[in-house]
């Protein structure tokens, strides 16, 4: 029931900030595409990083991986609207611009997480 709770206002908080960033990060951007990359790249370096300090500091590993990881992360993060906007963009006939937006968001995001890792090393 514990982590259920972590997991349910890590959740919570994760939506919030999504919610918060993408209508900020919109306002600045043509397409609303640039939103979720941005987020899923930020998303994707605290990941990086909360695990690898978890594993490395004094930190509550329940704590890290259920709260901030799977709840916060995982809710501010998004694979569905991510989904959702490519299939938007080919539906578009921008066939270019989706696959130029899978590409980039897998590598910075992945990237991201690297060095999110590499960084809590310091």
């Amino acid at each position: 029931m514990y982590y259920l709770f972590l997991v349910a206002s890590g959740g919570a908080v994760g939506a919030l900030l999504r919610y918060s960033l993408g209508s900020i990060t919109k306002s600045f951007f043509f397409y609303n595409f640039y939103s979720t990359l941005i987020i899923n790249i930020v998303g994707s370096f605290f990941i990086g990083y909360l695990i690898s300090i978890g594993y490395m500091k004094n930190i509550s590993l329940e704590f890290v991986k259920y709260f901030l990881v799977i709840g916060l992360l995982g809710s501010f993060t998004t694979f569905s609207t991510f989904s959702y906007e490519v299939v938007d963009l080919l539906n578009s006939k921008k066939i270019y611009l989706s696959f130029l937006y899978i590409i980039l968001s897998v590598l910075l995001s992945v990237s991201a997480a690297y060095i999110g890792i590499f960084v809590s090393k310091f």
